[in-house]
């Protein structure tokens, strides 16, 4: 079964060089990988570009971004991979024996990389709850195949909790396959917006999306 990996980017520059070597491996395995990126303005298309890298330009907005490589990507199923996350070793591997068991979605367990132990301790919440929920984030490297994506539709066009969404779209068709993985993500994030300060905003925006808050109004006020 052949894997296109979806790598949305935006400003991305200082983390690109380790990034296209993890793609480059990925590419060894006979893994598609395609760079969308959304306006970036610090040369991270450019330098993609300059190291043999196809990058494909889009509007700005990560739904988007992933809509737009879904529908150039070829291969029969789709993982969609944040720029700062990077798969295990037997990663590729792992997706397509889950697939092949009869899956047709699924995302790793995380693991967060900081200098905050707390990050450990918010990896481990984060897969305990997306196996009690169902419900994966991006940061967990969700997987899907090509047929079970379209089924759906694909990623919503919002800017926001779009893989809450999605989740929820695929629940309808079956259960997640939840890999061990793990990947691991930069916690760069919890760190720079501070770390119980950036759980609770993502809790309350959580709740007032399920509550039936846009997302167009929970972006504006995650930014």
């Amino acid at each position: 079964m052949k894997i296109s990996v979806v790598v949305p980017m935006l400003n991305e520059r200082l983390a690109l060089p380790d990034l296209l070597e993890h793609l480059l491996a990925l590419k060894r395995q006979g893994v598609e990988t395609l760079l969308v990126d959304g306006a970036s303005q610090d040369g991270s298309a450019g330098f993609a570009r300059a190291l043999g890298f196809p990058v494909q330009d889009s509007v700005r907005g990560r739904a988007r971004q992933m809509i737009a490589g879904a529908q150039s990507a070829t291969g029969d199923a789709l993982l969609f991979l944040h720029a700062d996350t990077r798969l295990p070793l037997e990663g590729i591997a792992q997706v397509q024996e889950a697939l092949t068991r009869g899956s047709v979605w699924g995302r790793f367990d995380v693991r967060i990389e900081g200098n905050s132990p707390w990050l450990r301790v918010i990896g481990l919440l984060m897969n305990l709850r997306s196996r009690w929920s169902g419900i994966a984030t991006g940061d967990q490297a969700i997987f899907v195949t090509r047929a079970a994506f379209d089924a759906v539709g694909g990623f919503p066009d919002q800017p926001l909790m779009e893989d809450i969404e999605l989740s929820k779209r695929l629940k309808r068709l079956g259960k997640p396959a939840c890999l061990r993985g793990p990947v691991v993500t930069s916690g760069r994030r919890w760190e720079t917006r501070g770390i119980w300060q950036t759980i609770l905003l993502m809790w309350r925006l959580r709740w007032d999306y399920w509550l039936g808050a846009s997302a167009e109004s929970l972006a504006e006020r995650y930014r």
